[in-house]
């Protein structure tokens, strides 16, 4: 079983690659929303909105699709990578778009109002005041659509990319061991999981005693 893992391990550097900076860009794209769902403008809101609403209401696999062969025959050509951390990153932000609003919402209207009473700026109240206590509700839910990013990568083998579960589907052709195959991908995906799962951990016990 062992002799499988060089193989598969190939494919890992893309799958990480591609779930790093896929979550970079959904992370700033979720605050960028999320905040502008809240926006007093009704343009920036109305834009929000429809981003938003596409990339929750649309199939991941098919917004992978059309970015990879729609998008050619209006002459953009794009890689493979920047396809898949566009669409994998604009999926995530979408969903990450609603944490940040929903958790900036939570923010006791005390602490808003007494910020005022201080003569805070509207980026000062946002950035000293309501982000640092938004953001230790937003991450447990974050480390959630993180996990679900990184399983979603596998949805990159089906244009081109050869990554972990391209490298496993590749093996299983070849050799012919479906059980063990799939087996040491079971696991692989779970320690990846596992790791983030760990890290989100972490960085909410840091926000926790920043409050404290």
């Amino acid at each position: 079983m062992l002799e499988l893992l060089p193989a598969l391990l190939r494919g890992l550097g893309i799958t990480v690659q591609l779930t790093v900076l896929a979550a970079v860009l959904g992370f700033a794209l979720a605050f960028i929303s999320g905040l502008g769902s809240l926006s007093k403008s009704s343009i920036i809101r109305f834009v929000t909105g429809v981003y938003v609403e596409i990339f929750r209401g649309t199939s991941l696999l098919v917004q992978l699709f059309w970015m990879f062969y729609a998008l050619p025959l209006f002459g953009i050509r794009l890689p493979g990578m920047v396809v898949g951390v566009l669409a994998l990153g604009m999926n995530f932000g979408a969903y990450g778009s609603e944490v940040v609003r929903s958790s900036i919402i939570a923010v006791p209207r005390g602490q808003i109002e007494a910020a005022i009473a201080l003569n805070m700026s509207p980026g000062q109240r946002l950035w000293r005041i309501i982000l640092p206590q938004a953001w230790l509700t937003m991450i447990p839910p974050l480390g959630n659509l993180l996990i679900e990013l990184l399983k979603g990568t596998a949805l990159v083998s089906l244009i081109t990319l050869a990554d972990l579960a391209f490298q496993g589907f590749s093996l299983r052709e070849t050799t012919g061991r479906t059980t063990e195959i799939y087996s040491l991908l079971l696991m692989i995906y779970f320690v990846l999981a596992f790791f983030i799962t760990a890290g989100m951990r972490w960085l909410e016990r840091r926000a926790a005693m920043g409050r404290s």
